[in-house]
C-alpha cells in the first residue's frame, strides 16, 4: 500500500502540500475534474513532467480489433477504447530564458487544492530558475457544472525581481502521448494508441484557435476551442498559430516586481458521429461564447450554486475520524463529477478520470454509482438509465446472435456494443441485465415520474425479463433454474443458479409483471400478452436457491460448498490480486471468491434471508473472500455492520473510502475506482445507517462502530427529504422537505411529518467473535480496540 503522506486532512478539500514525482500519476487521478461530459486528469499545468496525460470526452472513443488464438461465434469482434483528446489545459511558461519545470531550478513552494464546494482545482507555486529569477504561480482549473461544454483555466504570474521578460503559451494539442511512463502489464490498463486523432481543420481568429480532428475507425468528430482575456502590463504582445496538431496563443512582456500577468483561457468540446464539420464547429463555439459572456467570476459563481445545491442534499457528516470525513466527501465529489453532465452516456468505471478499463462502464454503474446518485442527485441517475434505454437496440441484437429472447446487455461497454473478448468473464455474466432493472426499479420509487416508467422502465424492464424467461427452464422438481452464468465473483465462472443472479433476476421478473399490469397497453405495444406475464411470475415464485442443509448456509452457487477450497496458507502475499498470478481454470474449480457474491445478495435481496441465514453466510464467505476487486470491501462492510461486526465493517469502509487516496491496489494512476468511492457512502448509510428500500419501504436499522461518534445524512425521495441522525444512544428522524413519510426503525413504524423530528432509541449489537478472512488479507484495523470481540 502507497500512502500520499502530502495530502492534509480537510473536511472540504483534498490538499498537496507539496510535489512528490513519484506519485504523480495517483495524484493526477486524484485531482481530476469533470462534470460527466468533458474529464480532465489533475495533470501539471505544463504538461510535463506526467504520469498519465489525459483529456476525455464521455462517449468518444476508437474501435479495435479483438484478436482471438481461435474464433467462435458470437465472440466481438471488436472493442471500443477512450481516446485521449485534445489537451487544452497545457501552458508554456518562460522566465527571461528558462522553460518553467518544476525538475529543473528551485522549487521552493508548491501546493495544489481540490475544493469539494468550489468545484475548482487551485495551484500555487514559487520557482527559482537556474538563473536565479523568482515568480509566484497561481491557476486556477474548472470544469463547469452549469455549462455542460465549457471549461476555464486562470493562469497568473508575479515576478520577485525587475525586469523579468515572461512569455506564457496558452497551449492546445493533439495526438499527446498518454500512455503512462514505466511498464504496466495489467489487463484493467487501457490498450495503446498511437495517434488516433486525425486533422481535419486547424483555425485562429485573434486569440480564439480551434482544431477538428477525426477518428478513423468509429467515425466520431471532435472540436476543441479555445478563447483568452489576457491582462497584464502596456506593451504585451501577442501571436497565435495554429496547425494540424497544434495551437497556440503566445503572451510576451516585461512584467516589474509585483506586477502580474494573468492569461484567462476559456476552452469549448464537442463531438458527434453524425454532425458534419460546420455543425460541429458550431457548436464548439457557441459553447465557447456562451462561457466567455458568463466570465470567470460568473462560472465560479454557479459553480458554487451547483454544489451547494448538491450538498445539502448529499453531504455525510461523520464525527470522530477527520480521515474518514474527507474521504467520503471526496467520494462523493467525484461520484457527482462522473455523473453530473453525462446526459445519457455511460458513467465508466473509472468516470472521465484516467484510461482504466479502456474507459469502459460495467454493472458498477447500476448496482454502486446509481444508488448513490438516486437518492443525492436523481437527475443523473435517470440520464444514465436513458442511456441504457437508448442501447437496448443493441442489447437485443446481441441476445438473438446469442440465440436468447429479450436483451442481452454488454459486460463492458462504452457505446453499447459488448467488448469483453472474454466470454466466461463477460457474456456470462448475465446478472447485469437483472442490476439494469433493479436500478430502474429504485429509481421510479424515488422518483415516481410516469413519462419515465412508461418510455424508459418499462421496455428496460421487459426485455431483461424475456431474457430470464429465455435464460431458464423449470426442473423436473418445478424449480425455476439458471444454468452456467458468472455471478459478481469472477472466480466462480460457468455456475449453475447463483444465487445473486437468481434472486435478481426473481426482481426483474416480478417487477416486470407488475410494470406490464400497471401500463397494459404500453406493455401490450411492446409484444407483451398474459401468458407471458403469468410465466414470469411462475418463473419468479419458483427460484430456485440453492442451500447447503449440512453447513447450513446458502451455496453462492449449486454445487460451490461441494468444491475444495483454495490453499490460502501457501498463496504468498506477492501473488494477489489472484487473476494476475493463477490460471483461471484453477481458480473456477475451488472455493475462493474475488468479491463480494453471496454477500452481495445478502444486500441486495435481503428480504429473502433470515437474520441468522445472513449471520451464517457471512462467517463463512469471509473466510474465502480475498478483496481482488475494489468492489468488494464496502459490500463487507454494510453487511459486517448488519450482522452486528461493527468494527470489522469500520475496516472495510475504510479500505472503500481510501481506495484511491492512499492507492490500495497500486492502480490509481490509470484513474479512480468510482464505484469504491461510491460505496464509501453505501457503507456509512446502508452499512452504518442501516437503510434500505425493499419494493418501496423505506426501513433503518442504525449502529455506529466504537470509532464514530456521530454520522448525519440525508434520503431525497418522491415524499420529501429524510434526515438520519444517529448518535451512541439513539437515532433522530426528521422530514426537511415534503409533507409525509413513512419509515421504520428497528420494525418500528413511524410518520414522520414537516418541521418535525422523532428520536428512537438503538438496540444494543450483540456481542459476536469477528469472523476470520483468507492469510493476509485482512483489512488494515481503523479502530485501534484490540482482542476479537466485538461487543460495544
Amino acid at each position: 500500500m502507497i500512502d500520499h503522506t502530502n495530502f492534509s486532512v480537510d473536511p472540504w478539500a483534498i490538499r498537496e502540500t507539496s510535489l512528490d514525482l513519484d506519485m504523480l500519476a495517483q495524484s493526477e487521478s486524484v485531482f481530476a475534474l469533470s462534470n460527466g461530459h468533458i474529464g480532465m486528469r489533475g495533470n501539471l499545468d505544463e504538461g510535463e513532467p506526467a504520469g498519465l496525460m489525459g483529456t476525455y470526452l464521455n462517449g468518444l472513443h476508437e474501435i479495435r480489433p479483438l484478436p482471438y488464438a481461435e474464433s467462435a461465434y458470437g465472440n466481438p469482434e471488436a472493442g471500443e477504447t477512450v481516446v485521449n483528446v485534445t489537451d487544452g489545459k497545457l501552458f508554456r511558461l518562460h522566465v527571461d530564458d528558462e522553460l518553467f519545470d518544476v525538475r529543473y531550478g528551485e522549487l521552493l513552494h508548491h501546493e495544489r487544492v481540490l475544493d469539494f464546494r468550489a468545484g475548482v482545482l487551485r495551484r500555487t507555486v514559487h520557482w527559482r530558475s537556474p538563473a536565479g529569477g523568482e515568480v509566484k504561480i497561481a491557476s486556477q482549473r474548472l470544469i463547469s457544472l452549469t455549462q455542460r461544454g465549457a471549461a476555464a483555466i486562470l493562469y497568473e504570474v508575479q515576478p520577485l525581481s525587475d525586469g523579468t521578460r515572461l512569455v506564457i503559451q496558452s497551449e492546445l494539442v493533439a495526438n499527446e502521448n498518454g500512455q503512462p511512463h514505466g511498464d504496466h502489464p495489467d489487463p484493467r490498463a487501457a490498450a495503446p494508441m498511437l495517434a488516433p486523432l486525425k486533422s481535419e481543420e486547424a483555425y485562429h481568429d485573434d486569440l480564439r484557435v480551434s482544431l477538428v480532428h477525426r477518428l478513423e475507425r468509429s467515425g466520431h468528430r471532435l472540436c476543441a476551442t479555445m478563447d483568452h482575456v489576457i491582462e497584464g502590463p502596456d506593451g504585451c504582445g501577442t501571436t497565435v498559430e495554429a496547425a494540424h496538431d497544434e495551437g497556440r496563443v503566445i503572451v510576451a512582456a516585461d512584467v516589474p516586481a509585483g506586477a502580474t500577468l494573468r492569461v484567462l483561457k476559456f476552452l469549448s468540446y464537442a463531438w458527434s458521429g453524425h454532425r458534419a464539420l460546420p455543425s460541429l464547429r458550431a457548436q464548439a463555439r457557441g459553447a465557447l461564447a456562451e462561457a466567455k459572456h458568463t466570465g470567470w467570476e460568473g462560472l465560479c459563481r454557479d459553480q458554487r450554486a451547483y454544489l451547494d445545491a448538491f450538498w445539502e442534499r448529499a453531504d455525510v457528516e461523520v464525527d470522530g475520524d477527520p480521515e474518514l470525513q474527507q474521504a467520503v466527501r471526496f467520494g462523493l465529489f467525484h461520484v457527482l463529477q462522473a455523473g453530473a453532465r453525462a446526459e445519457r452516456r455511460a458513467i465508466p468505471a473509472k468516470g472521465l478520470t484516467g484510461s482504466g478499463y479502456d474507459g469502459h462502464a460495467f454493472w458498477d454503474t447500476e448496482s454502486y454509482v446509481l444508488p448513490v446518485l438516486t437518492y443525492t442527485a436523481p437527475d443523473a441517475a435517470g440520464d444514465a438509465l436513458r442511456w441504457r434505454h437508448a442501447t437496448l437496440p443493441l442489447a437485443q441484437e446481441r441476445a438473438r446472435q446469442l440465440g436468447h429472447g429479450g436483451a442481452a446487455f454488454p459486460w463492458r461497454t462504452i457505446a453499447g456494443r459488448e467488448c469483453s473478448g472474454y466470454w466466461p468473464a463477460g457474456t456470462a455474466a448475465v446478472h447485469i441485465g437483472a442490476d439494469i432493472a433493479d436500478a430502474v426499479l429504485r429509481y421510479q420509487r424515488a422518483v415516481r415520474d410516469e413519462a419515465f416508467e412508461r418510455e424508459v422502465g418499462l421496455p428496460l424492464l421487459v426485455e431483461t425479463a424475456r431474457l430470464w424467461a429465455s435464460l431458464g427452464h423449470h426442473d423436473r422438481k418445478g424449480r425455476f433454474r439458471l444454468p452456467g452464468v458468472t455471478g459478481p465473483d469472477e472466480y466462480s465462472a460457468l455456475a449453475d443458479d447463483n444465487i445473486y443472479t437468481n434472486l435478481m433476476a426473481r426482481r426483474n421478473l416480478v417487477g416486470a409483471a407488475d410494470a406490464a399490469d400497471h401500463h397494459a397497453k404500453d406493455a401490450e405495444a411492446l409484444g407483451v400478452h398474459p401468458d407471458e406475464i403469468g410465466a414470469w411470475r411462475a418463473a419468479a415464485e419458483t427460484m430456485h436457491v440453492p442451500y447447503d442443509g449440512i453447513l447450513e448456509v446458502h451455496m453462492q452457487a449449486e454445487g460451490f460448498t461441494h468444491l475444495d477450497k483454495w490453499d490460502f496458507a501457501n498463496t504468498p502475499d506477492d501473488k494477489y490480486p489472484l487473476l494476475l498470478n493463477y490460471p483461471y481454470f484453477d481458480l473456477y474449480r475451488r472455493q475462493v471468491v474475488k468479491q463480494a457474491d453471496l454477500v452481495m445478495a445478502l444486500f441486495t435481496c435481503g428480504d429473502r434471508f433470515t437474520d441468522e441465514e445472513k449471520r451464517r453466510a457471512f462467517a463463512y464467505y469471509e473466510r474465502l473472500t480475498v478483496r481482488d476487486s475494489s468492489l468488494s470491501a464496502s459490500v463487507q462492510a454494510i453487511v459486517a455492520a448488519e450482522t452486528g461486526h461493527l468494527e470489522l465493517a469500520y475496516d472495510y469502509l475504510g479500505e472503500a473510502a481510501f481506495m484511491d487516496l492512499h492507492d490500495l491496489e497500486h492502480n490509481t494512476r490509470d484513474g479512480l475506482h468510482i464505484a469504491s468511492l461510491a460505496g464509501s457512502w453505501l457503507a456509512l448509510v446502508s452499512g452504518f445507517g442501516g437503510f434500505r428500500d425493499h419494493d418501496g419501504k423505506l426501513t433503518f436499522a442504525p449502529r455506529l462502530p466504537p470509532g464514530l461518534g456521530r454520522l448525519a445524512f440525508r434520503i431525497t425521495v418522491a415524499d420529501g427529504r429524510v434526515f438520519v441522525e444517529v448518535d451512541r444512544d439513539g437515532a433522530n428522524y426528521a422530514l426537511e422537505d415534503g409533507h409525509r413519510v413513512r419509515l421504520t426503525h428497528f420494525g418500528e413504524e413511524l410518520e414522520l411529518v414537516a418541521g418535525e423530528t422523532q428520536r428512537r432509541e438503538i438496540p444494543p449489537a450483540p456481542d459476536r467473535e469477528r469472523p476470520a478472512q483468507p492469510p493476509g488479507r485482512e483489512p488494515r484495523r481503523r479502530s485501534t480496540r484490540p482482542g476479537g470481540s466485538e461487543r460495544e
